[in-house]
């Protein structure tokens, strides 16, 4: 893990965004990259977003990617190029909630501040709450607090970490028991992949009209000349208005959220 042989705020920074609701193998492929576009804060402030996103692809929830970049931005004119140090100041910053906050201060400052993870819920539902069900993280706090070791908060977060890696890959895993647990939900014909569909669609190729962007979205890459030369699934006009219909409420909320820009009637990253 390559953010734990850096003490720099902003590479830890980094990759605390982007391990929320990433799997770490996936990031461990992603992060070098990176970092090595965008070195500090001031290369990801003047980046261009496309060039972001680009990189960004493949990890999924997007808004991330532009929630880092503002950041940045706010780091390099109001902070003067330094990540501060309190949660509230944290808090502030686009993207990063309590949880994140604190597990920034704890890696980047070494500070003792109090957080719970999936792995660190794990370890501690597994040895305080043996036959408990629903636990609630506001009972694994003050635990989580009462357990913490002071003079190196970093490095005992990291071993809690571990050893919950290590329960789930003996079975052990205990974060059903949480009050907190979701399944998640589908990905395959989910909202979230058409977002990234159309993101890509856009990255690959700005300046669509919404017709373009409704015409491409199921289909990225070389399956658009199975399009362009009628070998494509037909389907019923009613479905595919409804289809087109939902893609225009997806570009629209992108739009809201600054993740893309319209020009007369065409869209942009």
């Amino acid at each position: 893990m390559p953010w734990r042989e850096t003490q720099d705020p902003y590479r830890i920074l980094v990759s605390e965004i982007m391990l929320q609701q990433t799997q770490v193998a996936r990031v461990v492929e992603k992060y070098p990259r990176f970092i090595k576009a965008f070195p500090n804060f001031k290369a990801l402030d003047k980046a261009q977003l496309a060039k972001v996103y680009g990189l960004w692809q493949g990890m999924g929830y997007n808004r991330r990617a532009l929630a880092l970049k503002k950041t940045a931005h706010i780091i390099v004119n109001d902070y003067n190029g330094a990540l501060p140090q309190t949660n509230e100041e944290l808090c502030a910053l686009p993207g990063i909630g309590k949880a994140t906050a604190s597990s920034i201060m704890a890696f980047a400052f070494n500070l003792p501040a109090v957080f719970v993870e999936t792995n660190i819920r794990t370890v501690f539902i597994h040895f305080f709450f043996k036959n408990g069900k629903k636990v609630a993280d506001e009972e694994i706090l003050p635990l989580v607090e009462m357990c913490l070791y002071k003079k190196n908060p970093r490095v005992w977060y990291w071993a809690l970490m571990d050893y919950g890696t290590m329960l789930k890959k003996i079975g052990e895993d205990k974060n059903t028991r949480s009050k907190h647990y979701k399944k998640q939900s589908r990905f395959e014909g989910s909202r979230r992949q058409k977002r990234g569909k159309i993101l890509k669609i856009l990255l690959d190729c700005s300046g669509f009209k919404i017709k373009e962007i409704c015409d491409r979205v199921k289909v990225v890459g070389e399956d658009w000349e199975m399009v362009k030369s009628g070998r494509w699934k037909v389907e019923s006009e009613g479905k595919k208005k409804a289809k087109r219909e939902e893609i225009k409420m997806i570009v629209e909320e992108l739009r809201l959220e600054g993740m893309v820009r319209e020009e007369k009637g065409r869209y942009f990253l």
